[in-house]
């Protein structure tokens, strides 16, 4: 059966993924981007800043009426601007709340009056909530409150059907080099493709609620020493096993 989803944020390369995806299901997709034009194709693309209530409230209203309801929103705007936290100005600040948090909180404020039983509700946000990175205060704050958001949600709108998720990418795109990909136990960095395998899932998940999924490669499993370049693990642990 075709779903009506909403994708906030679909102007990114992880948007563009999720809205092929879903179509690709069968899906009619609405994209949310402040710049219309740099929208999936397969979607159809509405600019709007949904970081106030105003805009949220009337993205929701319009995907209902393209869509002719809602079943599916996908939370995946973000905005990411590195500086270490006592050169990070107030501005800074702002953006990466702003961008990050009021782009989730309030198109799913929006949408929770009109979403049906059987609803969801997914977030992408990173491993960065949870692990800390270099010069990633906004950032990693306002993707911790997304995944506090989620719970939360999960739990006060569990009762009428409707279930929240958020999937936590690790590093996506083109960035297969040595010193990058030594870290993820399965040798390589993600791609949006991956992220948007694990939100359809989700979004076909009927007994699974207020979970944080990983699209990390295994990298938020990984201790320290799976960054060690191999002479300095030979040191510290010896030499490796033979191989099965």
């Amino acid at each position: 059966m075709s779903r009506g989803v909403l994708l906030i944020g679909g102007s990114s390369p992880i948007g563009h993924a999720l809205a092929e995806t879903f179509t690709q299901a069968g899906d009619r997709v609405v994209s949310v981007s402040l710049n219309r034009d740099a929208g999936p194709a397969t979607a159809h693309n509405l600019a709007l800043d949904v970081s106030t209530p105003e805009g949220a409230d009337r993205a929701v209203a319009d995907a209902v009426e393209v869509l002719g309801g809602l079943d599916v929103l996908i939370l995946a705007a973000a905005t990411m601007a590195p500086a270490a936290a006592h050169a990070a100005t107030a501005d800074d600040w702002h953006m990466a709340i702003t961008n990050t948090l009021h782009t989730a909180f309030f198109p799913a404020r929006a949408s929770l009056p009109v979403l049906p039983r059987g609803g969801c509700i997914i977030a992408v946000t990173s491993v960065n909530a949870s692990l800390a990175a270099p010069w990633l205060p906004g950032y990693s704050a306002a993707k911790a409150g997304v995944e506090g958001l989620v719970r939360q949600l999960a739990l006060d709108y569990g009762p009428r059907g409707i279930r929240v998720n958020a999937v936590a990418p690790g590093m996506i795109g083109n960035h297969e080099l040595p010193m990058v990909t030594e870290g993820y136990p399965l040798g390589r960095v993600g791609r949006s493709s991956d992220v948007a395998e694990a939100v359809m899932y989700l979004a076909g998940a009927d007994f699974v609620t207020g979970v944080v999924l990983p699209v990390d490669g295994g990298l938020s499993i990984a201790s320290p020493a799976a960054f060690l370049r191999p002479d300095l693990r030979r040191k510290l642990f010896g030499p490796p096993q033979q191989e099965v």
